[in-house]
């Protein structure tokens, strides 16, 4: 072989060289990790909230997921971070977060010189919590006590002024006591102003007759002497 046939082998085994280095070079990267091969979501475990993140990378590269709870545009709080190797049927990580309706998360993946970005875009939680809450139960009026039957108390006792007495039992006792059996005659006629005068003309009568039959005594003693 010549020189120059020579030459040219090697440069013709150079050129296939290369193509196949750059080849492998460009199937290595279709391979390698990229942010794409990413997603979140956010689920319920039953009442608690809970974050998943997974990786589909099916060169399986270890990548680091950091979760953050943001708060009008910057981070409020970490909530965790792990290491995820992908897998062509995905590898999936939970992140346990009791997480509110309507909130949203920033979440940072790391993988070597691949992937150091955030999966876009922030997640955004559902409007419904996973615990739903009890409503309470309906308020029923309190039953009205029965009265139950009490004695009847005084007009002192109770605040009731008593009735006051009509013009028939204002009358004072004296008035409805019973008179005494011998002037109840006098009483009803209204003659028991008369009984002095009665009283003295009979006496006086009494005496004017005694007198008389006292001197006519008298005579007929003396005209029976003579």
């Amino acid at each position: 072989m010549s020189v120059s046939r020579r030459a040219r082998a090697v440069r013709v085994l150079g050129v296939v060289s290369a193509s196949a280095a750059l080849a492998l070079g460009t199937a290595g990267n279709a391979l390698a990790c990229d942010i794409s091969e990413f997603s979140a979501e956010a689920k319920c475990d039953g009442d608690k909230g809970v974050i998943t993140v997974t990786d589909v990378d099916p060169a399986g590269i270890p990548a680091t997921v950091t979760v953050y709870l943001q708060n009008n545009g910057a981070d409020a709080k970490k909530v965790g971070e792990q290491v995820v190797k992908g897998s062509r049927e995905g590898t999936t990580i939970t992140f346990a977060d009791d997480w509110k309706p309507n909130a949203q998360y920033r979440i940072h993946v790391k993988a070597a010189q691949y992937v150091d970005e955030d999966i876009k875009p922030n997640l955004v939680t559902p409007a419904t919590a996973c615990k739903k809450e009890e409503e309470p139960p309906a308020s029923t009026p309190p039953a009205t006590p029965t009265p139950s039957a009490s004695p009847s108390q005084p007009a002192e006792e109770t605040g009731t002024p008593a009735p006051e007495p009509s013009e028939s039992q204002s009358t004072s006792p004296a008035a409805n006591a019973p008179a005494p059996a011998g002037d109840s005659n006098l009483a009803e006629t209204g003659a028991d102003s008369n009984t002095g005068i009665i009283a003295g003309i009979a006496a006086a009568l009494v005496v004017v007759g005694g007198g008389a039959v006292f001197f006519g005594m008298r005579r007929r003693g003396a005209n029976s002497d003579s």
